[in-house]
């Protein structure tokens, strides 16, 4: 009798178990459902908006309210967020000090420098927090220079005097502003001549077996010689554009070498210096060959240990190509512990007729809204300053930048490619997390970040001739936007 009794109690307090689970979780159910229904219902949206032919530069435009959701019709343009799925942790934004900003900046007056340094890294300006810069010269250098005397296998000339002249005082600038949200890193585009098959730091060539370690030893004089000037370096790229044999600075490793590289010498090379903690970035190269690179070293685990992520640029378009974002997307699929890092990016020939040409914006606004939908962390840009010759260049390689200074009126001239690049770097704070983004129409493209204060961005780009009138569904709640033609906004909430 008395294990009955026991039998039935269990059963009972089991029962009663199971009835507080199912109440419970009916509870936590029609809280979510409560929580999805209410949504962003009746909070407001601010509006930023960049536009052609107009004088907007990320404007306020308006503030307005989200409804409740309605079932969206095939003849409206939408654009879906949906807040419960979400992504990578966001980088920074940023682009590249190198000879040549540093050389234009020295040129500008003192109320133009600051006024440059507040544009891009502060609160005022667009928040960029990443800075790139070269080991020792590459083409946007006056000329070619290294840090040794030439035949110094040992480095024991090692100097970066060079530097302290222009590139390092505004690199310090720059990160006194930025402070610690800072991602600092470097890319050589060549070994020294006497390192290479070729012995020209030019025309590519490759490094010759004898001083792979030699080289790597270089990058670890060169952190220590920048961070004993007050410069923290987040990372390195282990070499900036390794299938291209260029005019200037270059230098060829195949897939293998460069994962043998850096598995045998530059890891080690880390680990021994006491450098374990540096970030080393592979390929920094277009978006074709990407899968190849990756799948060589990331397939191999002795190196693959020593290897952040993989980095890219957006020049695979010389061939007449689209850009490949797919690729970008089967890596972070195929490798999703591995990160991707935009290292690189400009509208190539120089033209002043060109310094307001939309479609450069439309190219940044298309790359990054692209990359960071295909799992991409941080977005580098080229030259942050270039002067009115697109240079200086010792190979005549001239670019745009998102600012150029015209050295003989001292003047500042803000391109769309800075406000559109300002319509991200303003708004998405370092680890905020990518939210779930889609479009209705291929007439829009978007993407969405939450930032760690909760604060939604949305941001929006309209190539198109036309006005587009589209409905924000975010959960359960919608609001109704017009973006003018060729447009970019930013949605915050």
């Amino acid at each position: 009798m008395f294990k009955y009794r026991v039998i039935l109690i269990v059963t009972v307090l089991v029962a009663s178990c199971s009835k507080t689970k199912q109440t419970q979780q009916i509870n936590d159910n029609k809280a979510v459902k409560e929580s999805i229904e209410v949504g962003y219902l009746n909070k407001s949206i601010q509006v930023y908006t960049t536009a052609e032919d107009t004088d907007l530069r990320l404007t306020p435009t308006g503030t307005l309210k989200f409804n409740p959701t309605e079932q969206p019709l095939e003849t409206e343009v939408a654009i879906f967020v949906n807040t419960k799925k979400t992504f990578q942790k966001f980088l920074g934004i940023g682009g590249a000090i190198t000879d040549a900003s540093a050389e234009v900046f020295a040129k500008l007056s003192p109320d133009k420098q600051e006024e440059l340094l507040q544009a891009y890294y502060s609160n005022n300006g667009i928040n960029y927090n990443i800075i790139r810069t070269s080991i020792h010269s590459c083409d946007f250098s006056s000329k070619s220079h290294t840090y040794i005397n030439e035949g110094d296998s040992e480095l024991k000339t090692f100097s970066i005097e060079k530097d302290k002249e222009f590139r390092i005082p505004m690199i310090k600038r720059a990160t006194s502003l930025i402070k610690d949200n800072l991602v600092f890193y470097a890319s050589p585009w060549s070994p020294p001549a006497f390192m290479k098959t070729n012995k020209n730091m030019l025309q590519g060539g490759k490094l010759l077996p004898q001083y792979y370690q030699s080289w790597a030893n270089y990058y670890v004089k060169f952190i220590k010689a920048y961070e004993k000037e007050g410069i923290p370096v987040w990372g390195v790229t282990i070499q900036n554009e390794p299938m291209a044999k260029q005019r200037w600075e270059s230098c060829i490793y195949t897939a293998e070498e460069e994962r043998d590289f850096l598995k045998n010498n530059l890891g080690p090379a880390f680990e021994k210096s006491g450098l374990g903690d540096k970030n080393i970035v592979v390929w920094d190269h277009n978006r074709d060959l990407i899968s190849h690179r990756a799948n060589t070293i990331f397939e191999d685990p002795e190196a693959a240990k020593y290897a952040w992520g993989i980095g890219f640029h957006w020049y695979e378009t010389w061939t007449g190509g689209d850009p490949k974002y797919d690729n970008l997307k089967n890596i972070k699929a195929s490798f999703p512990t591995k990160n991707l890092l935009f290292t690189e990016g400009c509208q190539e020939k120089f033209s002043a007729e060109h310094y307001f040409r939309w479609s450069n914006a439309e190219r940044y606004g298309n790359s990054m809204i692209n990359d960071f939908n295909s799992g991409t962390v941080g977005w580098t840009d080229w030259n942050i300053l270039l002067d009115e010759t697109g240079g200086p260049n010792h190979v005549q390689n001239l670019c745009f930048a998102p600012i150029h200074a015209d050295t003989r009126t001292n003047e500042l001239i803000y391109t769309p490619s800075y406000y559109y690049i300002g319509h991200f770097s303003k708004f998405i704070k370092p680890n905020a997390t990518r939210v779930s983004t889609t479009t209705s129409r291929s007439t829009l493209e978007s993407t969405s970040f939450i930032n760690e204060n909760k604060q939604m961005v949305t941001v929006v780009m309209n190539k198109t001739n036309t006005p587009i009138t589209y409905k924000l569904l975010v959960d359960a709640s919608e609001a109704s936007l017009t973006i003018p033609a060729h447009a970019m906004q930013s949605l915050l909430y």
